[in-house]
């Protein structure tokens, strides 16, 4: 029998008996959702998960009450909000933020992809990608889960499994041999007894070695060689690095010829920021979340499905310096009930979201939370983020709407990246990809009354206003107020713009109209961009 777990419930095929039915069912929702890069008809969620149409309905209305996912016409949207999931596990781990600056200037001197990853049973899950963009490059997305016999890092995890983790893994290529619950990767069935051999082949080697090769076991093309990073206290994987190419740029007898000196002194300086790292600092965990959840019951009513809504807040009562809580501390964070709170963790045990912390009274959460709705939102950029926020501001005040950053390269002109229109026979129609002077529009003004030192006095003025205002200085006819968009640092990385005719509104009528709704978009973009850029580079354009 399997050892008691802080909740004191054993490991079962089915679901406990306090198991929250409606909150297994809403991650199952997100997992499909996942799994389908992101968008789905309520149509498809239904068939995928064999729930009937009205839960799925009730179900989505939750999830979009909570923000994690829209409505998109006749589809369901995640949206970048769902990311603060998974977000909690990364912060909690603290590997990306304490090794990620390592990982990305391994990156820029190899002129190679790089990725850290770490042990997600007998799978292999992404937490840090630092990609190069080139027509051919990798795809693989923080949160991606691969096979463990299939990759260099599985043979790194796996050559330190005991007798409980081979038999979990036969049992899984004997139900799974074409991994079809790896949606990551392009099936591919373990054929024969030779296969097998051949994984444990390069396990023993990787033990020996101290470090693993992929030679094209993924698709032809695909080589990686990678390197663990151990813990100084127990000696055992952390997680592993890996420099991963192409053939067509390196053969895997090259990298590990080449590239794995300069692997193992970055890994070296990993494990040596990992003794240095100071204890975490605890940040403010959330508060109000029950009483959130039931102000939306009274609100929304039988739409609004509250167990699934507050099951999902205590994901996100963890995070750095809160890695692991006891139960008592999870309620007291959430404002949840001691009983609601012990359901909700014993419904994420039996789903593999949670497990047993170092102390048997607290938890932990497991790399598994990347599953619902990280990867396909990874990848995510600035015009991606801002298009509904746009669309939603355009449609409000029924004039067109933009975002633009600086032209890469100078300060002397705007590009713009995104834009929703109005329905009106006289608008603005100014394409995604055009240049215009950043002096002549209020986009540019307002950023460049953002660079650092003095200032001339009218971009002074506009930077103490937090607002800029062009009158028919690009075209006749044409007004247009903007405010800038912010990442996590404060900096403007953007701007988003209101534009009208002059024959509609003063400029007056754009101050005390158009900007209040304008802020808050805004402030809605970078709600969204600080979430999605706290473990992801979010290009702005």
């Amino acid at each position: 029998m399997p050892p008691r777990t802080a909740l004191d419930q054993d490991a079962v095929p089915g679901p406990p008996a306090e198991a929250v039915a409606p909150l297994m069912r809403g991650i199952a929702v997100l997992r499909q959702l996942t799994e389908a890069g992101g968008t789905l008809s309520p149509s498809a969620l239904e068939r995928a998960t064999g729930l009937a149409r009205s839960t799925v309905d009730r179900i989505t209305a939750t999830l979009a009450r909570m923000g994690y996912v829209r409505p998109d016409g006749r589809d369901v949207v995640l949206t970048p909000r769902v990311m603060e999931l998974g977000n909690a596990y990364l912060a909690a781990l603290r590997l990306p933020a304490l090794l990620d600056a390592r990982a990305d200037a391994l990156a820029d001197e190899l002129d190679e992809s790089v990725s850290l990853a770490v042990a997600d049973l007998d799978g292999v899950r992404f937490i840090h990608q630092a990609t190069r963009r080139r027509a051919m490059s990798v795809s693989f997305r923080i949160g991606d889960l691969l096979p463990a016999e299939r990759t260099a890092p599985g043979a790194l995890f796996a050559a330190e499994w005991g007798q409980a983790e081979w038999a979990r893994w036969h049992t899984r290529l004997s139900g799974d041999p074409a991994n079809a619950s790896f949606p990551a990767v392009p099936p591919q069935p373990v054929s024969s007894s030779q296969d097998l051999t051949d994984f444990e082949t390069r396990v023993a080697q990787a033990r020996r070695n101290g470090w693993a090769l992929d030679d094209q076991l993924i698709e032809p093309g695909l080589v990686a060689v990678s390197v663990p990073v151990r813990e100084q206290a127990t000696g055992r994987v952390t997680c592993v690095a890996s420099v991963v190419s192409h053939t067509s740029r390196h053969t895997a007898a090259a990298l590990r010829s080449t590239l794995l000196p300069r692997l193992r002194k970055a890994v070296a300086a990993m494990e040596a920021d990992l003794r240095q790292a100071p204890p975490p600092e605890p940040g403010p965990a959330p508060s109000g979340l029950a009483a959130w959840t039931t102000a939306s019951k009274h609100e929304l009513g039988r739409e609004f499905i509250e167990s699934l809504a507050r099951g999902l807040t205590v994901l996100t009562v963890f995070g750095e310096g809160r890695s692991a809580l006891p139960l008592t501390e999870v309620a007291r964070a959430t404002g949840l009930a001691r009983a609601t709170a012990r359901r909700a963790l014993i419904t994420y045990e039996h789903l593999g979201l949670v497990t047993t912390g170092p102390d048997p009274r607290t938890f932990t959460l497991t790399p598994r939370v990347l599953d619902l709705g990280f990867p396909p939102l990874s990848r995510t950029t600035l015009p991606r983020l801002a298009a509904p926020h746009l669309r939603a501001l355009a449609d409000q005040l029924h004039e067109p709407t933009a975002l633009a950053v600086l032209a890469p390269g100078t300060e002397t002109e705007i590009q713009y990246t995104a834009g929703a229109g109005a329905s009106r026979v006289l608008t603005v129609d100014i394409a995604v990809g055009a240049r215009l002077p950043a002096t002549g529009t209020s986009l540019g003004r307002v950023l460049l009354a953002d660079a650092e030192g003095p200032l001339p006095p009218a971009l002074a003025e506009i930077r103490a206003q937090g607002y800029a205002l062009a009158d028919e200085e690009l075209e006749s006819g044409l007004r247009s107020i903007a405010v800038p968009v912010r990442d996590r640092t404060g900096r403007a990385v953007a701007a988003v713009n209101v534009a009208t005719h002059a024959a509609r509104r003063t400029l007056q009528d754009c101050v005390t109209d158009l900007l209040p709704a304008l802020r808050s978009t805004a402030d809605h973009i970078q709600t969204d961009l600080h979430t999605a850029s706290r473990f992801t580079h979010v290009p702005p354009s």
